[in-house]
């Protein structure tokens, strides 16, 4: 029998879109995870500290022999480890179990900065010899320009299985009733308000779905609120909603809005970072930048087609590395 570790960014995670991620990602290495025995392992905490690595305890050893290890999308690769808050708590004396690790749509973080630790760190964990899978043209180049490894765009794993025909399916009409998502920051964002405002204007009924564990806080601080019902921040509450109510998706959270589109459901993503700009260019969301907002009134009040573009031939090619499996 395989050995996989999968490491698992939605364990100790404070955005429940890393289950959205993880749960896309086990469908789609579901070929290789079903006759395997499955290890996961956190990647927002420790997975191994420094003492047990240099004792090489069997269990270390079992572990680190795994057959495959497959890290599972997010933005994972920050672009300084030493940050306060890296995305993959590793560090060169806890890592050393890790080693081989191939990625699976992942992103790579903001910013321009590079540090030597950060590179050699992940040059020492990530696989060698197998191609890893990126979500976007930044990614992929930081990927192959800075690490030196191999890499191909296969867009996030979270969009694989939007199909031209799958997105035939998306209605492309306004619903009645929509459901919104904000991002927790420091400071209020009035284009956020503008955004609320238009969509209460626009719609009978409107909900909102709390994903990140700062986000319903942040939510009582706009006005304008008090008829939007609120939505449990789970995976099931939300995929519930999605499956029983006929809504458009409107919001700030990208994955949010992808699982939405996975859904069926008609979905316009407001783009408030790198990560949902750098998807859009590549894979063509329904999408608006968040200083756009003012146009949010005539997109929900036309008709449009939701047209992902993905790069199928490169997901099956980074997939056929697998080909044991199928």
């Amino acid at each position: 029998m395989k050995k996989v570790m999968l490491l698992n960014t939605a364990i100790g995670t404070s955005n429940i879109g890393d289950y959205i991620i993880m749960e896309c990602v086990q469908k789609e290495l579901a070929s290789i995870l079903k006759n395997s025995f499955v290890y996961e392992m956190p990647t927002h905490t420790v997975a191994f500290n420094a003492f047990s690595v240099w004792r090489n305890s069997l269990a270390v050893q079992n572990y680190a022999s795994c057959d495959y290890k497959f890290a599972g999308g997010s933005n994972l690769l920050v672009k300084e480890l030493l940050t306060h808050y890296p995305q993959w708590n590793i560090n060169k004396w806890n890592s050393k179990p890790l080693a081989g690790t191939i990625l699976v749509g992942v992103g790579a973080g903001a910013g321009d900065n590079v540090d030597s630790y950060t590179t050699k760190v992940y040059r020492q964990v990530l696989n060698h010899d197998y191609f890893h899978s990126v979500r976007d043209e930044r990614s992929k180049e930081y990927v192959e320009k800075v690490l030196g490894l191999k890499a191909i765009n296969t867009g996030c794993v979270t969009m694989w299985m939007l199909t031209p025909e799958f997105c035939k399916t998306i209605p492309t009409k306004k619903a009645d009733t929509a459901l919104i998502t904000l991002t927790a920051r420091t400071e209020l964002n009035p284009n956020e308000q503008k955004m609320i405002d238009i969509v209460i204007k626009n719609y009978s009924k409107v909900y909102c779905w709390i994903q990140g564990d700062r986000d319903l806080d942040y939510f009582n601080q706009f006005s304008n609120t008090e008829n939007i019902e609120l939505i449990s921040p789970t995976k099931e509450a939300y995929e519930h909603i999605l499956d029983t109510v006929d809504l458009d998706y409107i919001g700030t959270r990208l994955h949010g809005g992808v699982y939405a589109m996975r859904h069926k459901k008609r979905a316009i993503i407001i783009a408030i970072d790198e990560r949902a700009k750098e998807i859009n260019a590549c894979n063509n969301l329904n999408c608006l930048m968040i200083d756009e907002v003012d146009k949010l009134d005539k997109m929900i009040n036309s008709e449009f087609e939701t047209k992902v573009i993905m790069p199928f031939d490169e997901i099956n090619r980074w997939k056929a590395q697998f080909e044991e499996f199928r």
